[in-house]
């Protein structure tokens, strides 16, 4: 299978102490030690469910011993796999080269992966601007969309979908970028994208929004959206991984896949410790959990 797609959540899970040092033990010391560096616990299990999601699938999809996988970054930041092992075949040529991408926020983790293809992933949740109204929120964003963007989003009807169609529309644009690798100085208003008719419905991810870039239509990118549930959107990227040839990808690009909710014992399955045991890295773990407790707290008291 040359498509793969998993989500875990990670707003809701409450991992045991048990869990927790497992999970540490189970990736990179390195990475176990940068998670270890955030101050809240919600971005803590955000970045080690990434972790997990990412080993889980070179190990179960690439064919690689878990304890053999070395995970690198770019300077970019993003995830690669250093040194891959080649496996040798007889059997014919060998497939295609696999692209990934993992992407983290609201209450989930997701991983998209995709042979032969250059991949990006971006999830969005809807909120409400925090400092701001709507309208004042969308004035500042303005540089970040074109006009014709802009007159879909404010037509969606309620503030609450004009939101849902602007973090739609980012999450997109968001899913073009990490798939080409390109980093903060691209012009976001460079990209233009135009959305189905049909509405986007949890359980069925679509597949027919169309991408302008520098206003001519691109048909060697395909996009697959997906909502895991009523406020998170996920963005698909799917694009050529060497220059297009004269045949555009589209037509021969099968259904939009649809993502797999994973359990944290799922994450773990194919699993092998890395490291000892470090009780200490609970300890630090409770503490953050109960850093937003106390801020709130102390904004009571005030």
């Amino acid at each position: 299978m040359g498509s793969v797609r998993w989500a875990f959540l990670c707003g809701s899970w409450t991992p045991s102490r048990a869990d927790w040092l497992l999970a540490a033990r189970c990736i990179q010391r390195e990475e176990k030690d940068r998670i270890g560096q955030f101050v809240f616990a919600k971005d803590a299990k955000s970045a080690m469910a990434g972790r997990l999601l990412l080993r889980r699938f070179v190990c179960e999809k690439m064919g690689i011993p878990w304890s053999d996988i070395r995970l690198e970054r770019s300077p970019r930041g993003k995830p690669y796999l250093a040194a891959p092992l080649k496996v040798s075949s007889d059997s014919g040529p060998e497939p295609p080269a696999w692209s990934f991408n993992l992407s983290h926020q609201g209450d989930y983790a997701v991983l998209a992966a995709e042979r032969g293809k250059q991949v990006g992933v971006d999830i969005m949740k809807t909120t409400m601007p925090g400092s701001s109204s709507v309208p004042e929120f969308f004035r500042i964003m303005t540089r970040q969309f074109t006009a014709y963007e802009w007159s879909v989003i404010q037509s969606a009807g309620s503030e609450h979908q004009q939101l849902a169609t602007f973090y739609r529309h980012w999450a997109l644009k968001e899913s073009f970028i990490k798939a080409i690798g390109t980093g903060l100085g691209f012009n976001l208003q460079r990209v233009e994208f135009h959305l189905p008719s049909d509405p986007l419905t949890y359980g069925q991810p679509l597949s027919q929004t169309r991408m302008h870039l520098d206003e001519e239509e691109e048909e060697d990118w395909i996009f697959e959206e997906s909502l895991l549930d009523a406020d998170h959107h996920v963005a698909v990227a799917l694009g050529p991984a060497d220059k297009p040839a004269s045949a555009p990808l589209r037509p021969s690009l099968p259904p939009a896949t649809t993502f797999t909710l994973l359990s944290f014992s799922d994450l773990i399955a194919s699993a092998s410790p890395l490291t000892e045991e470090d009780s200490a890295y609970w300890d630090s773990f409770k503490m953050k959990a109960e850093v937003p407790q106390r801020q709130r707290d102390t904004h009571t008291s005030k």
